[in-house]
């Protein structure tokens, strides 16, 4: 939604309410102008879509309590945080950072980071992030709007997000789709670490998201 700069006279008072507002939901005065403005006019801001997004997201993640979400008001970044079976209980935690306009096709990105001094811990989550990235390239091409970008560090992996092709996304069906590529990535790298899952099984769970209609990838 583009925006332009605009010279308006307003009363103090009317200011005041204004920059008490943006105080509490974290926000900038123009910022919360614009969103008066917008709801009074019944238009969806980009910050009002991301904002609905990440509710329906946390909506999702009650159902599941091996993660604990956080979201501020007009934030463009949630994240949810799951704990790991394992010595001194390491965590997992996920960030999902959504951009208010799309930038060359992505419209955000995942950063998965672990929190754990264990260099076995992270040795073995690197192996299952170039795992992971390998499957992505393999089974994405034909179907993923742009380039697959993605970068691996030690105990992090940050992915950026595109929309597949010739698929509508409402709020509900993108935090959905979000949801599902979080819990699934959750489930198979847990998985991993544990010696359930080798590298062909981490495979088929993955082709067999894919196949269950995985939106987000």
């Amino acid at each position: 939604m583009k925006k332009s700069l605009y010279s308006l006279i307003l009363s103090d008072e009317v200011v005041n309410r204004i920059d008490k507002l943006a105080t509490r939901n974290n926000t900038n005065r123009s910022n919360m102008i614009n969103q008066v403005l917008a709801e009074y006019c019944s238009i969806l801001t980009p910050e009002k879509r991301i904002e609905g997004v990440f509710e329906s997201v946390a909506r999702i993640f009650d159902d599941y309590e091996e993660f604990v979400t956080a979201v501020a008001p007009n934030q463009s970044i949630m994240s949810m945080k799951s704990s790991l079976e394992y010595r001194y209980r390491p965590t997992v935690k996920y960030d999902v950072r959504l951009y208010c306009r799309p930038v060359d096709a992505y419209i955000g990105e995942l950063a998965i980071t672990f929190r754990t001094q264990s260099h076995k811990l992270l040795a073995v989550t690197d192996m299952f992030f170039r795992l992971w990235s390998m499957l992505e390239n393999k089974y994405l091409a034909d179907i993923y709007p742009v380039e697959i970008q993605c970068r691996i560090e030690s105990g992090r992996y940050v992915r950026m997000l595109a929309l597949r092709e010739g698929r509508e996304y409402t709020s509900e069906s993108l935090a959905t789709s979000l949801s599902d590529y979080i819990r699934l990535i959750d489930k198979l790298i847990k998985g991993y670490i544990y010696g359930e899952y080798d590298e062909n099984d981490v495979e088929r769970e993955y082709t067999k998201g894919l196949k269950n209609g995985m939106g987000i990838i």
